[in-house]
């Protein structure tokens, strides 16, 4: 019974390495591949063995032609899935390239061997920002811990100085912090909870926690009826700022930016036969009012004036920085 098992073990590893839609095999190389392995089987215990794993709730799809092929339908991942998964290992700033290596390696055996080909062939790693080391990894591993124990962390909290340096906040201040949600915005992770120096909810960088330590403090927890989506919302892009009720007045072709930023959902109206309204909620900070820069003119604040003012201050405090002469 401990050699059928095996077997069915090495075949259900067979089908899923070695075939697909395109690269269907026959019983003869089951029994070909079951023998390079030391086990001894038949093209009939092999068609029992497939029954079995069928039975069990694995795809494998037998092609009845003039003789019975074999191969795995579907996969824990359709090949789209695990390319996308790919592109975003590969191109995130969170991972190491050790670490994005090894994890398009795990991908990569979700699929046969000849889509793994297809997929290595297209792999390019480009000159995306990587960290040097896995601290902020490691740091993330910490805060699921914290979060599924119900733990407070302290960490210090660093930024960078003028010369590359960093720069712990308030003197090497210890926050002790009840983590709740990761959000993943920008190609940056932060991770929101309580913070006990703040008094209420608020977002830190992962990658900028440093030594941090878990505790057996229990947590505080999120407030009864908190609401994630809400709350991501109202901070734009993880900045704290008053939440308003904008009026931008766009150009036209701004439209397909304002649907990538607010939703196919935005309200907006038509003003003129080349510009539109959006009528957005947005979090006033210092970060919103430079995506309006970043449009060069195309995108302007016409409400409300609270808004209106706060960015003409910006824009005359960029104006009257003149660089020194050397």
């Amino acid at each position: 019974m401990a050699d059928k098992k095996s077997r069915i073990l090495y075949i259900k590893r067979f089908l899923e390495e070695q075939t697909d839609e395109a690269h269907p095999a026959v019983a003869a190389d089951i029994v070909a591949y079951l023998a390079s392995e030391g086990i001894t089987a038949s093209g009939r215990t092999v068609a029992q063995d497939i029954d079995l794993l069928i039975e069990a709730g694995v795809d494998v799809v037998c092609n009845k032609s003039r003789t019975i092929q074999y191969f795995i339908g579907d996969r824990h991942f359709e090949l789209p899935e695990v390319k996308l998964l790919i592109d975003a290992a590969q191109a995130s700033k969170f991972l190491t390239a050790k670490r994005s290596r090894a994890l398009i390696g795990k991908l990569l055996a979700f699929a046969s061997r000849y889509q793994r080909t297809d997929l290595e062939r297209g792999l390019y790693f480009d000159g995306h920002v990587k960290p040097k080391n896995e601290n902020a990894y490691i740091t993330a591993d910490l805060l699921l811990a914290a979060i599924g124990a119900g733990k407070r962390v302290r960490f210090m909290y660093y930024e960078y100085g003028p010369d590359k340096k960093k720069t712990y906040k308030h003197k090497r201040k210890l926050y002790e912090f009840s983590p709740w949600h990761f959000i993943w915005d920008c190609d940056k992770y932060y991770i929101l909870g309580y913070s006990e120096s703040h008094g209420k909810p608020i977002t830190f960088r992962v990658d900028r926690i440093a030594a941090p330590k878990l505790t057996e403090l229990d947590a505080v927890p999120a407030p009864k009826g908190f609401d994630l989506a809400d709350y991501v919302k109202s901070v734009f892009s993880m900045y704290d700022g008053p939440l308003l009720d904008v009026t931008l007045k766009c150009e036209n072709a701004l439209m397909k930016t304002v649907i990538d930023r607010y939703g196919e959902d935005v309200h907006t109206e038509i003003a003129d036969a080349g510009h539109f309204y959006a009528k957005v909620s947005a979090s006033a900070s210092k970060t919103f009012y430079g995506w309006i820069f970043a449009s060069d003119g195309a995108i302007e604040i016409t409400a409300p004036t609270e808004a209106v003012e706060a960015y003409n201050a910006m824009l005359a405090r960029a104006k009257s920085f003149v660089p020194e002469k050397h």
